[in-house]
């Protein structure tokens, strides 16, 4: 983009910026008060409000409209970099290969029966891969990092997001009822959690209501599958690289806002942010104030970015296209966390 046509490109986004920030103060706020509802929820929620209220609705789809895209797509790539500094390979190592055997099976068998069941009730491909993606790995932030492989338009990621925090926050309310009636000690209750929740804050509420100890493996389960982001994301990158390959042999390729002629990444940058930052933590090179400041960033950035994205959402859409939707949405969820629960049995002797 030419230098002279950068500023007025940044001073459109101003109004949607700040009207994300603004959301994540007040996001965070609600959750001091409530902490058992995680900010990044109740971030979502605050969006989906702003999009749906008539006082709101106007502006978010208006003057606010590119700086509230600006944050759901490039504030959520930066969270994802950030989230790198979370994952240390010690800790996933120290699960022990029995359990990284089975974390690994979890997120295949979710990612294809959710993938297939969403294909099964004709949901568009590039839908149900978000879905698949977002619902098997890490959420949102899964979401984010496949679309910009895939190239998927900002829109289309709305809505598995929105189900995506749904169903996250679903599990917060209905796991820990489940745990003394499926006699869970809490280092299996936590596996559980870790294993079949989405989102790493909707992780951390779910799990430390069955005490620290269920907190601590929660928390290092969930990290190992967030590992698995980037050879999932690789994987989906080269399978476009040569769609794209034969696209172009056959003189077909369509060419959108987002295609220049150019083969689309194996991997995006951002994902090898996250990677680096992954290796920088695990090597000890960032004392923990850096730890601390960059989480507390990538918290304050992603709850910028599902605003962002959550404002994008309008209720009566959601009605009328998303119903197919819904179902896959239940049957992933469903289909994780029995394969969670079964895994956490395997695991926690």
């Amino acid at each position: 983009m030419p230098l002279n046509n950068l500023a007025p490109q940044l001073v459109r986004c101003v109004p949607g910026l700040a009207l994300s920030a603004v959301a994540m103060g007040l996001a965070f706020s609600l959750h001091a008060v409530l902490p058992a509802i995680p900010a990044m929820t109740l971030a979502v929620a605050l969006g989906l409000l702003s999009a749906n209220i008539p006082g709101t609705a106007a502006w978010t789809a208006g003057r606010a409209r590119p700086g509230l895209d600006f944050a759901g797509k490039h504030l959520m790539r930066a969270g994802i970099v950030f989230l790198g500094l979370k994952v240390s390979i010690a800790d996933v190592l120290g699960l022990g290969w029995l359990a990284l055997v089975l974390i690994t099976l979890i997120v295949m068998a979710s990612f294809a029966g959710t993938y297939a069941l969403a294909r099964l009730l004709r949901l568009p491909a590039e839908t149900s891969l978000l879905i698949a993606t977002g619902f098997s790995i890490c959420g949102a932030s899964a979401i984010g990092a496949m679309a910009a492989v895939r190239r998927v338009r900002h829109q289309d990621t709305v809505l598995p997001v929105a189900l995506v925090t749904l169903c996250g926050t679903l599990a917060i309310g209905v796991l820990p009822l489940l745990m003394h009636p499926l006699s869970l000690s809490p280092e299996r209750f936590g596996a559980w959690t870790g294993a079949s929740v989405h989102d790493v804050g909707q992780v951390v509420a779910t799990a430390q209501t069955a005490g620290a100890a269920a907190l601590a493996i929660a928390v290092v389960v969930k990290l190992t599958r967030v590992v698995l982001l980037a050879p999932v994301v690789a994987v989906a990158g080269l399978h476009q690289r040569m769609m794209h390959t034969r696209s172009r042999a056959a003189g077909s390729a369509q060419r959108d806002s987002d295609d220049d002629g150019k083969f689309p990444p194996v991997v995006p940058l951002f994902v090898v942010g996250f990677i680096l930052l992954v290796v920088v933590r695990s090597l000890g090179w960032a004392p923990q104030p850096v730890l601390d400041a960059v989480a507390s960033l990538q918290d304050i950035l992603l709850a910028m970015a599902l605003f962002g994205l959550g404002s994008a959402v309008r209720v009566r859409m959601l009605i009328r296209t998303g119903g197919r939707a819904v179902v896959v949405a239940l049957g992933s969820w469903l289909l994780i966390a029995g394969l969670g629960l079964a895994a956490a049995w395997i695991m926690i002797r």
